[in-house]
């Protein structure tokens, strides 16, 4: 089902009035495009801002990264659409501001990392052990997980995902538009495997709001002060944190912690990262955080990752479309992750 504004998930049928799930609603998706012809050329002067902005974003990217620096944003045709509305007051659908690009000899490419002195390559490291996928178990959680839910939003309790993730200071290469014919370079100083900050990612499903805390690493002790901080920010009420199975979330230490701060903990079925609602949250994040950029420092990557936080959580909408709530399997696809 669908509500004003933000599209639903073709992978779930959630729909639980009062929370996130309320948040989303339906886009027009190209009404007023007649079918039989294609979108007219754009004004010369709205084509030129375009090509003005895609391709200072470019000569930014290939260039070396100066720590403090504003970025510029990583153009997608969603954003570029929102630029136009901004800066021209009109209104064109994506394909329309495609087309434009590619008049203007700009296409959308991966980019190629342009390295700079190169340090000693660090050693890979080695992979947890985890226990095998298991269908019932996956099913038995998503049954439960409907009750929880109903119950975030009988406001009987708090619901947050937590999860983890490592973010390089090193460029992540991604697709963007650039000149048709060139390779498409970002700069990157080549910072090491070691020039990493640990982030902790929480979506808080109540509210549609996330948290992005940093860490110097993921382990036991900071795992506890993130439920510390996160039940100094829900004081009071039952808080039931969802998570996956890493190794310091199975620890005595960490689950006794939980315990004496009123958290309820839920672990995730092994082998689910669709489950898990954060797991969105950081694909975003490199989309508009990583992609096409090299940190000079952690300070720096940082201070970006706080101020996508902000972004995002001024648009609960935009939060709760794109971190949705999976409470369904489709069988179809089911077979295929469990077909041997």
């Amino acid at each position: 089902m669908c509500h004003d504004g933000c599209r639903t998930h073709r992978t779930t049928r959630a729909n639980r009035n009062g929370l996130a799930a309320r948040l989303q609603r339906t886009r027009p998706r190209g009404a007023d495009l007649s079918a039989h012809r294609w979108p007219p050329p754009l004004c010369p002067d709205i084509a030129a801002a375009l090509g003005e902005q895609v391709r200072a974003a470019e000569r930014q990217a290939a260039s070396p990264p100066v720590a403090g620096a504003d970025v510029k944003p990583r153009w997608t045709l969603r954003r570029l659409v929102g630029f136009v509305r901004e800066q021209f007051g009109r209104r064109f659908c994506r394909e329309t501001i495609r087309r434009a690009l590619h008049r203007l000899k700009l296409s959308w490419k991966k980019a190629h990392k342009l390295l700079g002195r190169a340090e000693p390559a660090n050693r890979l490291a080695r992979h947890q052990s985890a226990s095998r996928p298991d269908p019932e178990k996956r099913e038995a959680f998503v049954a439960q997980i409907g009750a929880v839910l109903d119950g975030a939003r009988d406001e009987r309790h708090h619901v947050v995902y937590l999860d983890e993730a490592h973010l390089h200071q090193d460029v992540d290469l991604g697709y963007g538009w650039g000149e048709r014919g060139r390779r498409f370079q970002v700069a990157s100083s080549s910072p090491g495997l070691k020039a990493k900050v640990s982030f902790y990612g929480l979506y808080l499903y109540n509210e549609g709001q996330v948290r992005i805390w940093p860490y110097d690493r993921a382990e036991g002790g900071n795992t506890i002060d993130v439920l510390r901080r996160l039940r100094a920010e829900i004081p009071t009420g039952k808080l039931i944190v969802l998570w996956d199975g890493a190794p310091y979330h199975r620890s005595k230490t960490v689950w006794s912690a939980a315990g004496s701060l009123g958290i309820h903990l839920l672990p995730l079925p092994s082998y689910s990262p669709d489950l898990m609602a954060v797991e969105p949250l950081w694909r975003w994040l490199r989309e508009d955080v990583t992609y096409h950029h090299c940190h000079a420092t952690a300070e720096d990557l940082i201070r970006r990752v706080a101020a996508f936080e902000a972004a995002v959580n001024a648009d609960p909408c935009a939060v709760a479309d794109r971190l949705w709530v999976k409470d369904h399997l489709d069988p179809e696809e089911e077979k295929l992750r469990f077909s041997k």
